[in-house]
């Protein structure tokens, strides 16, 4: 059965009605737009015990402590917000009146477009609640970026994620993927992206990060979605900006794991021909979900239990791990280039660029154009790619740049591409680790 999708107005006089919830709203950037709902819904004098929007640098520093890295628009200020504003409602809220309030800190910090549309937009928003009356407090925080061409637009954006942030931690943590879900409600496709959520405390005893930020990738939330060896979800901006990235590229439900041995050879030789230093190294295993949302009718939990696993799998081999829905490598650069990289190396089995300069893989007609795309959306991002070899079993010989097979329109811009260093051999690998394709 489908959930009903309250409107926003309705979300918020439901909390405002609901006299167990009460808290304060911190907001900095793009006003005060998630307050400004809860008033406007009536019965707001119910829910809110404060609101505060420190702007200025030094208010905002002289409240919640300076930041080391000097970003305002961070999780660092995000979680400072909360704490800060969280442990006054349990200092100052005390007596009979509050003995039956369940208690909520909303915290946002958010860049909205400038004035001479310059910027990056996005933000961080969050929630410390009580689940339950007198429970620790839990937490859900999430990074958007917003990605309306008009401030008045971000706003109202911001306004709506906010009240739902609220409503679904008090009304659908049982059922996790309705709470992400509704964290979209009654909002325009494509007006924001989530790439990042993130939840701790009482309220999601068991619950699986990893699942979290999967689903938002098969919702069409986000694109991708990072995990360290631990398997906790990065925030892709903050752990790609400006480095030197190198990323296996491996399918959905892949049946053999990754080539780890010429994938070491490729990172060796991406590090010697760019002079790349460990320090600004960061390596990741990509796992392909696209091909999985292309080919299921409806992507179900036993899907996304297997990117789970599988993501877990790839953690424990002590690799960053890339999830994400780019069918092509020119839409995995795009991606990237958004971080600013210093240089960007995709290694993949050499069959991979056999099927792309190959026309009869493209619809006829379409296939110059295809392949244009191809070249510039990849190679003009700063990208080299790093092909290791596969075995022809039907040849029974070794196949690189120097013997693969090109359709001959596409040959003299395949000779330009190696000539130049744009697609790469792995050199000295052992013929052991060469794969039969």
């Amino acid at each position: 059965m489908a959930r009903e999708i309250y409107e926003t107005k309705r979300k918020a006089l439901k909390i405002n009605l609901n006299d167990e919830i009460y808290g304060t709203f911190a907001e900095i950037g793009a006003g005060q737009e998630v307050a400004r709902n809860f008033f406007n819904a009536g019965a707001a004098s119910g829910t809110i015990a404060k609101t505060i929007s420190a702007y200025d640098m030094a208010f905002s520093d002289a409240i919640y402590g300076a930041e080391d890295s000097g970003r305002y628009v961070s999780q660092s200020r995000l979680r400072k917000m909360l704490g800060h504003e969280y442990a006054l409602l349990a200092e100052r809220l005390v007596g009979e009146k509050y003995q039956k309030k369940r208690l909520f800190a909303f915290a946002n910090t958010v860049a909205a477009l400038n004035f001479s549309k310059s910027n990056d937009p996005h933000g961080w928003l969050g929630l410390r609640f009580q689940h339950e009356l007198d429970s620790e407090p839990s937490e859900i925080i999430f990074h958007v970026r917003l990605l309306d061409s008009d401030n008045l637009l971000q706003q109202k954006v911001l306004g709506i994620l906010g009240v739902n942030l609220v409503f679904a931690a008090y009304y659908y943590t049982r059922d996790i993927q309705t709470m992400i879900e509704s964290l979209a409600d009654n909002l325009s496709p494509g007006s924001v992206e989530i790439d990042l959520v993130k939840v701790s405390g009482p309220a999601f005893n068991g619950v699986n990060e990893r699942l979290i930020n999967l689903y938002l990738i098969a919702k069409g939330f986000s694109k991708a979605a990072i995990f360290n060896p631990d398997g906790r979800a990065y925030q892709s901006k903050d752990f790609l900006y400006k480095k030197d990235i190198m990323i296996l590229r491996t399918k959905y439900r892949q049946k053999s794991n990754p080539n780890f041995d010429l994938f070491n050879l490729a990172v060796d030789q991406f590090k010697r021909n760019l002079g790349i230093q460990d320090d600004n190294l960061v390596v990741m295993i990509e796992v392909l979900m696209s091909n999985a949302l292309d080919q299921t009718p409806q992507f179900t939990n036993e899907d996304l239990q297997y990117f789970a696993e599988r993501a877990e799998y790839l953690c424990s081999t002590g690799n960053h791990i890339l999830v994400s829905n780019f069918t092509r490598n020119h839409y995995l650069a795009e991606y990237l280039a958004q971080f600013k990289p210093r240089n960007v190396g995709i290694s993949t089995n050499i069959s991979n660029l056999r099927n792309i300069f190959n026309s009869k893989q493209y619809t006829k007609g379409n296939y110059t154009d295809e392949l244009l795309a191809y070249v510039s959306g990849i190679f003009s991002k700063n990208v080299k790619l790093y092909a290791y070899p596969y075995l022809d079993k039907k040849d029974n010989r070794i196949i690189n740049t120097g013997n693969m097979p090109v359709s001959n329109e596409a040959l003299p811009l395949f000779d330009f591409l190696v000539k130049n260093k744009y697609i790469i051999d792995i050199e000295n690998y052992d013929e052991r680790y060469v794969k039969t394709v």
